[in-house]
């Protein structure tokens, strides 16, 4: 009992260690589980969002439209729980200039189900819900009316689709109609795509470099009223993966057999088959117009033989009245009768017939014309058997290149932009939240090692005595590892208040200022928090033991004598004379004092130095988001403004742009929405052996005899792989655009590890893909932007338009890509052309136009930031119990000496002084070695943020350097503030008493 309760006593005493270790463990376990936990629950909240509406699995898309027999073949795959055929189509309206949205069917069978926000689902014809960002930007509300307009059919649809027969009739299929909604519509619903969590009235509304939309808006409608047999896409669920969480890699495997045997037999087969119906059906239709013609021209020719006939009869009947005439005169002039009249018979029937028919017509002006009417009736409709047969003729040998092979694209849900994004931001996030608990730990586990380490020095004279005693050396251990365990167990349970309610609470406003997360609740893990604190234990309680250890190894006479002092010894420093002479007394004290105990060298300089390099960690990586868009759109991006349009209002959009007389110099270019894929070989040819992955990107297409003038608008400079954060940069303007390949965006190649000479799959805007080559790695921190040659866009996707570019002399010799997009120079200041961007978009021909100086301004990363203040204030409060632990062991380490100082005739001010500038020049010495120490770290985790769209190029700014040095500085000053009235209490007499 006794033995207890001087423990008791014991810890009592020592209750500022108690605190500093469960302070420490305390910000351990809430670094380690709060970003963890934040981000754990926005994945579950999403997943069960997800779950709850019928997210798709996999997506199945198809360049000729989908039939009910692809839905069927569908059906039939194994692992597939349910298909879902949808029907969409865009449409355009009027809003401050001409918007563009996609009218899309609410599927019958509980997938892809928007999520009811505000007023009621659509139920019937002309109904429809929309998103919160079209009410955002229109002003209307629920009730309010709408009439939009069809837009025409797309290319690939029209190329399979409506190839005129003969009869000008559509050749593809004579069941199969395109889908058709509605025009004149009436809001009755606000509600959430779950394709897209993005929250408009949050801070993605700034971020639209991460914008994947092909159009403005989406509009769900029912499917009364929707007609058409022709799908636009199938989505599907599949078996068992809604168990699974859509973020782990066990619910990828489970998707990914599924897409497999889809690829592997069904694709293929139902590509060959659609194509076959298109060409069937198209040789029907071609079928059906021959006999339709054919019936037509014998129709024709019936009546015109009817007509001739009757021609025929009357002049007949004009020969046999002339005939008879002439025989009557004949027999009146005395001639034998019967004779000559038998005679003129048998002449008038052999040959004087067709010259009197011939003289007869002749001498009519009517018959003439009618004869000459039957005539050309007949040469007419023997012109349009000729013309039909050569057509219909043509029409056969030009029906199988007309309509090309059928394309299949199985997607699953990492082809959604809100979802990747969503993903990638979380993962991000939570690899940092991965990081920081080493340093935590490594920081924790030094200043615990030299708590406890004093704390048993402290006592070694009493543990000498209770060992003498026959207690064991496991008992007296065990008052000092209960000491640790409990300050652990009190700081990891007030850690885990923190970790799993406070920062969550935190990051998850955060969050749900980007995104829309209904049913997000915050959530307890018991497995993790418990390895959390755990882990906190174990290397504390090492720590303990290792001090226990190295003071129990001893003897209890050695033990219960005092330590032996330090022996004397000279530094480095005093064997510099001219140097040293030049030191006063108090100097020299502090120098050895400094060096000739290295352990108390190494923990506070290592202490220190990990709080400032956490410090400058979290900085720099605010730097290297706060200078993303400066770099990307005022250095990369030479060009003032973008300016995007569709390809029918592509001339009329560079004429709007000419005559505004604000253009100094600009470059015609294509631009198109795609996906740059890696598949993981291993063969060396996609980048890194074994890396995979697929990147939205902004195919731009260059005109071939203006290669050159891409320098001007976008600093091509090609970078290499490098170390902790860096990359070789080249020199500017050394990177050229050539024939040979494709220059691709470093965001986009460190997301995917692609580099100089990688082999990657291109999918452009019409969703053709083609390998292609990567001529190299061009420096780009926003944006995956890919340039392609006109010449090698031609080969890579078989294009009829850009073939013979290069070799042609002209451009009228052959049929030219659609510039639909330029990049320009203006003149003005940077206001006025964000001012002009916003003019132009209220032109009806210009679909999208960008300005770099808006861009540059108004880029933020806001997720990012409010991480980052949260990891700096946690690395702050962890520097201040480190210098306080410190100080508070220097002190208990000296008391004697300080009371020694105090019997010299010190007074209190010269006695901190004493104690504080050793404390402060090891700071120094911390804060020197942990500014490059943070650099260093900082580059090892911006590494780790590979995010689709923005690569982290480490920037640290001299600022930040001075903020952490200040900011630990100004810590070390608050703690002696705590140690100054420490010193104050101490007793030379009691302090100097022997302990023998």
């Amino acid at each position: 009992m006794a033995f207890v309760k001087d423990m008791l006593r014991m810890w009592a005493h020592s209750w500022k260690r108690f605190i500093s270790i469960a302070m420490i463990t305390l910000l351990g376990v809430a670094v380690l589980t709060g970003i963890y936990a934040g981000c754990r629950d926005a994945f579950r909240s999403t997943d069960r969002f997800f779950d709850a509406q019928g997210l798709h699995d996999v997506q199945v898309l198809s360049t000729a439209g989908l039939s009910n027999g692809d839905i069927a073949a569908l059906r039939k795959v194994n692992g597939v729980a349910k298909v879902q055929a949808e029907r969409s189509q865009e449409v355009t309206f009027d809003l401050d200039g001409r918007k563009s949205a996609t009218m899309q069917e609410i599927g019958t069978d509980g997938i892809d189900q928007p999520y009811l926000q505000d007023g009621r689902m659509p139920k019937k014809a002309g109904e429809i819900a929309v998103t919160r960002k079209f009410i955002r930007d229109s002003g209307k509300r629920i009730g309010s009316r709408l009439t939009v307009t069809p837009e025409s059919a797309s290319s690939d649809t029209s190329d399979t689709n409506d190839t005129n027969g003969a009869d000008g009739t559509n050749e593809a299929s004579g069941t199969d109609e395109a889908p058709s909604f509605p025009t004149k519509l009436t809001i009755v619903g606000v509600v959430l795509d779950p394709q897209n969590l993005s929250n408009p009235d949050g801070y993605s509304a700034m971020t639209s470099f991460r914008s994947t939309a092909t159009t403005d808006y989406t509009f769900f409608a029912p499917s009364d009223g929707v007609t058409g047999t022709l799908y636009t896409s199938a989505t599907l669920l599949v078996k068992g993966a809604a168990a699974e969480s859509t973020f782990d890699e066990s619910y990828e495997n489970t998707v990914k057999q599924v897409t497999d045997r889809i690829d592997g037999t069904v694709k293929t087969d139902r590509q060959k088959t659609r194509r076959q119906e298109l060409l069937d059906a198209g040789n029907k239709k071609i079928a059906d117009a021959r006999a339709e013609a054919d019936k037509k021209f014998a129709d024709a020719q019936s009546q015109i033989d009817a007509n001739r006939q009757q021609f025929n009869q009357q002049v007949d009947q004009i020969v046999s009245m002339q005939a008879g005439a002439a025989a009557a005169e004949a027999a009146a002039n005395g001639a034998n009768a019967g004779a000559a009249a038998g005679a003129g018979a048998s002449q008038l029937d052999e040959t004087t017939r067709e010259t009197m028919r011939e003289t007869i017509i002749a001498a009519s002006p009517e018959l003439t014309q009618a004869k000459q009417q039957l005539d050309q009736a007949q040469s007419q409709l023997n012109e349009q058997k000729a013309s039909t047969e050569h057509t219909l003729k043509t029409k056969e040998n030009e029906l199988k290149t007309s309509i090309p092979q059928v394309r299949w694209y199985v997607q699953d849900r990492q082809s959604l932009g809100g979802f990747s994004a969503l993903k990638s931001d979380l993962d991000s996030i939570q690899s940092l939240g991965n990081a920081f608990p080493i340093v935590f730990l490594l920081v924790a586990v030094m200043m615990s090692l030299t708590a406890m380490a004093r704390m048993v020095e402290e006592d070694r004279s009493l543990i000498g005595t209770y060992v003498g005693l026959g207690y064991g050396r496991l008992a007296v251990a065990s008052r000092y590892l209960l000491f640790a365990l409990l300050a652990c167990l009190i700081g990891g349970g007030l850690g885990l208040i923190a970790g799993f309610l406070g920062i969550p609470a935190f990051l998850l406003v955060v969050l749900q200022g980007m995104y829309v997360m209904p049913g997000l609740r915050l959530e307890y893990d018991w497995l993790y928090g418990s390895l959390g604190i755990a882990l906190f234990v174990v290397g504390v309680l090492a720590a303990t033991i290792y001090a226990c250890v190295q003071e129990m190894r001893q003897t209890p006479a050695a033990l219960m004598r005092p330590k032996a002092p330090r022996a004397g010894s000279r530094i480095l420093l005093e064997r510099i004379r001219p140097v040293w002479n030049r030191i006063g007394f108090l100097g020299k004290v502090t120098a050895r004092n400094i060096f000739r105990f290295k352990s108390r060298l190494i923990m506070t300089v290592g202490g220190v130095a990990g709080c400032t390099a956490l410090i400058v960690c979290g900085l720099a990586i605010n730097d290297t988001v706060a200078d993303l868009g400066i770099k990307q759109y005022r250095d990369i991006y030479q060009y003032d403004l973008m300016v995007v349009s569709d390809d029918s209002d592509a001339s009329a959009m560079r004429t709007k742009v000419a005559s505004d007389g604000r253009v100094t110099s600009s470059l015609d270019v294509r631009i198109e929405s795609g996906d740059l894929t890696v598949a993981g070989s291993g063969d060396g040819d996609s980048g890194k052996a074994g890396s995979s992955g697929s990147e939205s990107i902004q195919l731009v297409a260059v005109p071939e005899k203006h290669l050159s003038d891409l320098g001007e608008m976008v600093t091509l400079q090609p970078v290499s792989s490098g170390i902790l954060g860096t990359s070789g940069v080249g020199k500017t303007g050394s990177l050229k655009l050539d024939d040979d390949g494709v220059i691709v965006a470093q965001s986009a190649a460190s997301a995917l590890g692609v580099k100089a000479g990688s082999k990657v799959r291109l999918t452009n805007g019409d969703g053709v893909q083609a390998t292609a080559k990567v001529s190299a790695v061009n420096r780009n921190l926003i944006g995956s932007d890919v340039y392609v040659s006109e010449t090698y866009y031609a080969k890579l996707f078989d294009s009829k338009d850009a073939k013979n570019t290069k070799n042609s002399k002209s451009s009228e010799d052959s049929e030219a890509l659609t510039w639909n997009a330029m990049l320009a120079k203006l003149s003005g200041s940077d206001a006025s052309q964000t001012d002009y961007a916003e003019s132009l978009e209220e032109d009806s021909s210009v679909m999208k136009a960008v300005s770099c100086a808006h861009m540059a301004d108004s880029f933020k990363f806001d997720l990012m930031g409010a991480v980052v203040a949260l990891i700096v204030a946690l690395a702050g409060g962890l520097a201040l119990v480190v210098l306080f632990t410190l100080a508070n062991t220097n002190v208990s380490e000296r008391v004697r000496e300080m009371a020694t100082l105090k019997v010299l005739g010190f007074f209190d001010r010269e006695v901190h002084h004493y104690v504080n500038r050793e404390m402060m020049i090891l700071t120094v010495m911390g804060v020197i070695l942990g500014l490059p120490l943070g650099r260093l770290v900082g580059g090892m985790l911006t590494m780790a943020l590979n995010m689709p769209s923005l690569y982290f190029e480490v920037e640290v700014k001299p600022l930040s350097y001075v903020i952490a040095a200040v900011a630990t500085m100004a810590f070390a000053l608050l703690v002696q503030l705590f140690v100054n009235p420490v010193l104050d209490r101490i007793d030379p007499i009691s302090s100097l008493k022997s302990v023998e």
